[in-house]
């Protein structure tokens, strides 16, 4: 299988796992006390849908350009991201818990960086392509610590 399909399969699980754990309409997550700067919620499939593109791609294209003997361990290292990714909407919403998500998110980060910078040794638009999601789940973990430093 090629590297941009194994990664969009990936990618496109994640984000049905993902989706499948947000739960924004429960009657917990309504009466959290969020910030002002939260986006709408409409804006998260918005930014996500080509978000998740960019991931597939550039980690499609980083395995590609890898050397033979480097592209299990660079599409592990792929796989262990989505899957906390997607994770962290299940200890968020699912244990309705700001706390589990902001671990989870702290974990997410390092993979990503770790993922920014094994991209970058194969390809340097496969990490560009990889830095908008970096820069997104900053912002995402600055947002999850401002609910949990609200809401303990």
């Amino acid at each position: 299988m090629r590297p941009l399909l194994k990664t969009s399969v990936l990618t496109a699980i994640a984000a049905a796992v993902g989706t499948r754990g947000t739960k924004t309409d429960t009657a917990w997550y309504r009466k959290l006390d969020k910030p002002d700067w939260q986006p709408p919620g409409e804006v998260f499939p918005i930014v996500w849908t080509p978000m998740y593109s960019l991931i597939a791609w550039g980690t499609g294209r980083a395995i590609a350009k890898a050397p033979e003997d480097e592209r299990g361990r660079l599409l592990a290292l792929t796989a262990a991201d989505l899957a906390v990714n997607a994770g962290w909407c299940w200890a968020f919403f699912d244990r309705q818990s700001p706390r589990a998500g902001l671990v989870t998110i702290a974990v997410l980060n390092g993979l990503n960086l770790a993922l920014v910078r094994e991209a970058g040794r194969q390809d340097r638009l496969a990490a560009a392509a990889l830095t908008p999601y970096v820069g997104w789940t900053a912002f995402a973990t600055a947002l999850n610590v401002s609910i949990w430093r609200r809401n303990r």
